[in-house]
């Protein structure tokens, strides 16, 4: 059998990292008289990662990052209020797993964001279905969908992902018609899908972000039973390389945890 057939074969099952290594795998396995066995072994483990990369790069596009982030390109020292051990411990994703949620709160620019698309991209990676989104997006998007008749459709769509990131919640107010359509949303992935969550606002302060108490209180109550609060205290993440040059006065000291 000539080698164009095999690489022909390889083709026609989509094993292409093979195809396009084959000669060199099979030059360097002459070279170093490597066994069948070892030989099969390694071209078969070099298409499974190229597979497996090419679905984390898919699955990451369709997550919607705004971009992509990493904990290891988080400056937890700039943070000291951050537990960094419970951080590395969610990046385990047992939450997902248990359709439990993560909260981050803190004011703008603390690094809320960067941690949260850090976890749905470790999520990602551990082969979680994952989805992106803004809070007034989001809100717009089931508003949307009520108006024409869609809402059991969209409800569905942003309950398929394992885990659903919701971010900056609190920045704008929301009706009371998008609070009930929230509170649905919520209701629905209860103890099935996992949640996590941004905001600038503290939870006694969340009846004013859905203009409702009960409603607030009905979602809050179904959030927070399974779930990790992670309350960030600091300056502003974004500005960290201005602050540790000392062009810009902080309030808060990431080297002490005091004011200044």
């Amino acid at each position: 059998m000539s080698l164009a057939h095999i690489q022909e074969n390889l083709r026609h099952l989509r094993l292409y990292k093979i195809h396009d290594r084959l000669e060199a795998a099979l030059e360097e396995a002459a070279k170093n008289n490597a066994s069948y066995t070892d030989f099969l072994d390694e071209i078969l483990s070099q298409e499974v990662a190229s597979k497996q990369e090419k679905n984390i790069a898919l699955r990451t596009s369709l997550a919607k990052f705004p971009y992509v982030k990493t904990l290891e390109t988080f400056d937890f020292a700039f943070q000291p209020s951050i537990d960094k051990k419970r951080i590395k411990e969610l990046a385990e994703c047992r939450y997902i797993a248990n359709g439990e949620n993560v909260i981050f709160l803190g004011p703008p620019g603390v690094g809320k964001t960067h941690l949260a698309v850090a976890l749905g991209v470790k999520a990602v990676t551990e082969g979680y279905r994952t989805y992106f989104t803004q809070a007034m997006p989001l809100i717009a998007s089931l508003t949307k969908a009520y108006s024409e008749n869609r809402i059991e459709e969209r409800l569905k769509f942003y309950c398929q992902p394992k885990l659903l990131i919701v971010d900056e919640i609190g920045y704008i107010p929301i009706d009371r018609h998008g609070a009930h359509l929230f509170f649905q949303l919520v209701s629905r992935r209860y103890e099935k899908g996992a949640l996590i969550l941004t905001s600038n606002r503290s939870f006694s302060q969340w009846n004013e972000i859905f203009g409702d108490p009960v409603i607030a209180t009905a979602i809050l109550d179904r959030i927070l039973h399974h779930s990790t609060t992670i309350n960030i205290k600091g300056n502003s993440y974004r500005l960290r390389e201005k602050v540790k040059a000392g062009l810009i006065k902080v309030s808060y000291s990431p080297k002490t945890g005091q004011g200044g």
